[in-house]
């Protein structure tokens, strides 16, 4: 199956902690798509509906969070999320040239997955590490000081790991 064909998911794995969450508080929404984002990567429609179901909040309610919320996807990504600073800091010290390495080391345009599913790369507004400048995170990783082709080291390195299996 292609990293881009529509998977089928089985959302009942959130049943008990949307169980948990709406007895505890209804104001969880945020927590329940963080949770939900994390077991399926990113939040579709049809979740959209599954949560609104389970929990009675209605679907309008839910799509305007996870909408206004830049944490959240409605896209799938990569293995690898790749998020790339365009803030001030970081395009005065040549984030553009950093993008430029990037797209050429993975081969596709931000928000696109790489034909083998490791990497998508997103720019950012701001990620606060002005001090780094430039900077990118890839999954909960901070790399900052970064040149073209440091980045592009960094990405090759997370390809040569992944190639060699899980050890």
């Amino acid at each position: 199956m292609c990293c881009l064909e529509k998977k089928e998911f089985d959302f009942s794995l959130m049943d008990q902690a949307l169980a948990k969450y709406r007895a505890e508080n209804d104001g969880n929404l945020i927590s329940i798509l963080q949770m939900a984002q994390e077991k399926y990567g990113y939040l579709s429609n049809e979740l959209f509906v599954y949560i609104a179901k389970k929990t009675g909040i209605k679907i309008a309610k839910i799509i305007g969070v996870a909408t206004f919320y830049t944490q959240f996807r409605m896209n799938p990504v990569g293995k690898n999320l790749i998020l790339l600073c365009q803030g001030t800091a970081c395009h005065v010290n040549g984030s553009g040239a950093i993008e430029e390495a990037i797209r050429d080391e993975i081969g596709v345009s931000e928000g696109e997955i790489t034909p083998d599913g490791l990497f998508t790369y997103n720019n950012v507004a701001c990620l606060g590490c002005c001090s780094l400048a430039p900077v990118m995170m890839i999954n909960d990783e901070t790399y900052g000081t970064l040149t073209p082709a440091l980045a592009k080291e960094i990405i090759r390195d997370i390809r040569e790991i992944a190639a060699r299996g899980p050890q």
